[in-house]
């Protein structure tokens, strides 16, 4: 009786000794394909279709460590300059805070590339366009030639490090004739400060198209922290006037581009990370409540109206999803992962985007700022 139990105990021991290893299994493979995934480096020519990472000499993230940019090479005479989000630096505090407010250096970012806007998927009309991928681990909207010396160095490069990357990648692209420049929460930040020098970079390219996801936060600040903090070049934090970095820098796109550039804009409507950066930004605590929602929702239907006022022909696109049911607050950036969702009018904002390329700027969900 007594070798029976043995057996038995022995048995479910060995059967959840199994289970474990099925899981740890499982759950490597999730990492791999996620947070741990890598591409190959490129060397020589890179085939069509695969991704990349690829070394740029002289680059580093905020920690000094290693920086890449990412590269996939398409079919069609079209490039996707895109940047990457992971947070801001705004002050010494938060430079020093490290990654409480951005990301540090490149883990787990290579995967991003994969989804959204840069997947295989068969309805994805940007699949074979080739992509220059901007990741971000600078703090400074990709912005910034310097560094901070405090208790600790920082490295508020990004600018240096996308200028060094687009330049080394240039022969592998050709000359395109369509250009979209486009990026998501930081990274839209980054579309709107640094558009303007994309467009200069790839001379070929007369249609074009820039698009930021999801960026919206008011700041007195943003000259000084552009001109002296990350050290942004001279062009780039002179366009910084008011407490509204995005709204200056599309302004000052569109002003000297005119109807050569579309320009469009999207945004969740009660973006529940952006609340809480303006919460930080506004009271020195990151907080997220119906109340910072509310507040949100009435500064993005100001930004839009600014921008439609100083922007003629701008397309919009306001979405809600994943809304939740007690403070209504919504997911945050939409193009690296819900791109084919069609969140409003039974458009999606890949959709809306393509439209836009082909000459159909439009706007959508702008009644959901009247709510």
């Amino acid at each position: 009786m007594e070798k029976k139990r043995h057996g038995k105990v022995k048995k479910v021991l060995l059967i959840f000794a199994c289970v474990i290893v099925v899981l740890a299994v499982g759950a490597f493979v999730l990492l791999k394909m996620t947070f741990l995934k890598s591409f190959p480096k490129l060397k020589g020519e890179p085939e069509i279709g695969k991704w990349y990472e690829v070394a740029v000499k002289g680059t580093q993230s905020s920690d000094g460590s290693e920086w890449h940019g990412i590269f996939k090479k398409g079919t069609e005479n079209k490039v996707v300059v895109y940047f990457f989000g992971g947070g801001v630096s705004i002050t010494p505090e938060t430079s020093e805070g490290g990654n409480k407010f951005y990301a540090i250096n490149m883990t787990g970012q290579d995967f991003v590339a994969e989804g959204g806007i840069g997947s295989n998927a068969e309805n994805n009309p940007f699949k074979n366009w080739s992509f220059l991928v901007i990741p971000y681990a600078t703090g400074d909207f990709h912005s910034g030639t310097g560094i901070y010396e405090g208790k600790k160095t920082v490295y508020h490069t990004g600018y240096s490090n996308y200028a060094a990357f687009v330049e080394q990648m240039k022969p592998y692209v050709g000359e395109p004739d369509t250009l979209l420049v486009t990026g998501f929460s930081a990274g839209g930040f980054a579309t709107s400060l640094l558009a303007d020098d994309v467009i200069d970079r790839f001379p070929s390219a007369k249609n074009i198209t820039v698009c930021v996801d999801s960026s919206l936060l008011l700041y007195d600040g943003w000259h000084e922290t552009a001109e002296n903090l990350w050290q942004s070049p001279k062009e780039i934090a002179d366009r910084l006037k008011t407490d509204n970095l995005v709204l200056d820098s599309l302004t000052a796109l569109y002003e000297k581009r005119g109807d050569s550039v579309k320009i469009l804009f999207d945004c969740s409507y009660r973006d529940d990370t952006l609340q809480q950066y303006q919460a930080y930004i506004r009271t020195g605590t990151m907080t997220k409540d119906k109340e910072n929602g509310d507040l949100f929702q009435r500064d993005l239907a100001e930004m839009v109206k600014g921008l439609q006022e100083n922007i003629p022909g701008i397309g919009i696109y306001i979405w809600n999803h994943a809304e939740d049911a007690k403070t209504h607050n919504t997911q945050h950036t939409i193009i690296s992962s819900n791109v084919f969702d069609k969140l409003e009018d039974g458009v999606s904002v890949a959709d809306w985007i393509y439209a836009a390329i082909n000459g159909d700027v439009q706007s959508h969900g702008i009644a959901l700022l009247e709510r």
